[in-house]
């Protein structure tokens, strides 16, 4: 039985055996699997595979059913702390990373992705579970915005070893995805091994629930997990089938934008700690609205490469002012509902996510134009959504319709 600690006995451990020591592993693991996964996928699916945009429309589709089911991590942690379910998760994803490239058809991928994003999804739920109840209040947006710059970081290691050495080396999808699934695994044997389990100070509540008072933190996350839908399958993908970017022109436009991620995101984080979660979702989602009209515009008007680069580096920065969201539920929630609802939002942020894909790949064979349209009206309807947040959000005080209504104790 590994030792139990206290989280208020962690500062006594040494650094490498600390809790956030162990998010910026957890941060810096998850990102060389996956972001590897992401940055071939699209040529992989065209080349090898041979996918049109509804072939990849239902990949992602099954990529974002274990999403859909993450309320099912209330009833795993029954049994099974959250910290091991992390390790596991991780585990799950390092391993169906490797194998990616031994299943070059559409049902191979399919069974293949369906076993990473239940490793993936699982592990983002306990993670931000994790997050929550190990940073204190005053210091988690910087914090959070550290950790993004930390997986930044690494996935910028990633990419900038597939830039240099792709054609160099004449490298295979098959080779790069295992490489990057291994080094995942070692992180997660090294976590294993060395972390001890850390106990929160407040005992999470193992059961479904939903609160009436934490209904415009769902509102806000089934929208961004329907807008993000959009921009995650068909931004990169369209790089490829209209401009026919190459795997290191793709891997270089991420190099960017990771780049700026990686030094703009501590400083978002300052920004949501200075300005509010209200004022930073109001400017997350105006720009979206622009960035995906803009997108648009690419089909509507036949704009070029140039500018489709930008918006896409542009839109990855908007992106990571989501930890706003984060925060927000932070600073409104009971301690104790964290784990639970953590699971209950990312099931409602992928509520979308399991059918949006498949739909929105047929009308991307008849409009590709129209898909971007959509998605700049999902950001206006965010919009919307965020200016309902007050200035100061804290339990009792959760919209800024709260002081004018009573709501009956729950």
């Amino acid at each position: 039985m590994k030792r139990v600690v206290p989280l208020a006995d962690a500062r006594d451990l040494p650094v490498h055996r600390r809790p956030i020591t162990l998010l910026f592993l957890m941060a810096i693991a998850m990102p060389l699997s996956f972001a590897t996964w992401s940055a071939l996928l699209n040529n992989f699916v065209i080349e090898v595979a041979q996918f049109d945009g509804a072939d990849i429309g239902w990949l992602h589709t099954v990529r974002e059913i274990p999403g859909f089911l993450a309320v099912g991590v209330i009833a795993v942690i029954i049994f099974v702390r959250e910290q091991t379910l992390a390790m596991i998760s991780l585990a799950m994803l390092g391993v169906a990373t490797a194998m990616t490239a031994y299943f070059p058809s559409m049902g191979g991928l399919l069974f293949v992705t369906l076993i990473s994003s239940i490793g993936f999804h699982y592990y983002e739920t306990v993670n931000q579970s994790l997050q929550l109840q190990w940073l204190p209040k005053d210091r988690a947006p910087q914090m959070l915005g550290l950790l993004v710059s930390a997986a930044s970081a690494a996935t910028l290691v990633a990419y900038g070893v597939i830039v240099v050495t792709w054609r160099a080396y004449d490298l295979s999808y098959n080779f790069v995805y295992m490489v990057s699934g291994a080094l995942t695994l070692a992180i997660v044997a090294y976590c294993v091994v060395m972390m001890p389990q850390f106990e929160a100070p407040n005992p999470q509540v193992k059961k479904f629930i939903l609160r009436r008072r934490y209904w415009l933190y769902y509102a806000l996350q089934f929208m961004s997990g329907a807008r993000r839908q959009i921009f995650v399958v068909f931004a990169a993908f369209m790089m490829v089938e209209r401009f026919g970017l190459d795997v290191d022109q793709i891997t270089k436009l991420m190099l960017v934008t990771l780049v700026a991620n990686m030094v703009l995101a501590p400083i978002l984080g300052r920004v949501v700690h200075r300005f509010g979660e209200r004022n930073a979702m109001a400017v997350e989602y105006v720009g979206l609205v622009v960035v995906f009209v803009l997108y648009g515009g690419i089909y509507w008007f036949g704009w070029g490469v140039m500018l489709a680069t930008v918006l896409y580096i542009v839109n990855n920065i908007f992106f990571a002012l989501a930890l706003a969201l984060k925060t927000y539920f932070q600073k409104i929630a009971d301690p104790g509902d964290i784990a639970p609802t953590a699971a209950v939002a990312f099931t409602i942020n992928h509520i979308a996510a399991v059918f949006l894909p498949a739909l929105l790949g047929y009308m991307w064979l008849v409009s590709p134009g129209a898909v971007f349209g959509l998605a700049a009206g999902m950001a206006l309807v965010s919009l919307m959504l965020a200016l309902m947040i007050p200035r100061h959000p804290e339990p009792g005080n959760e919209t800024v319709f709260s002081a004018l209504v009573t709501a009956p104790a729950e």
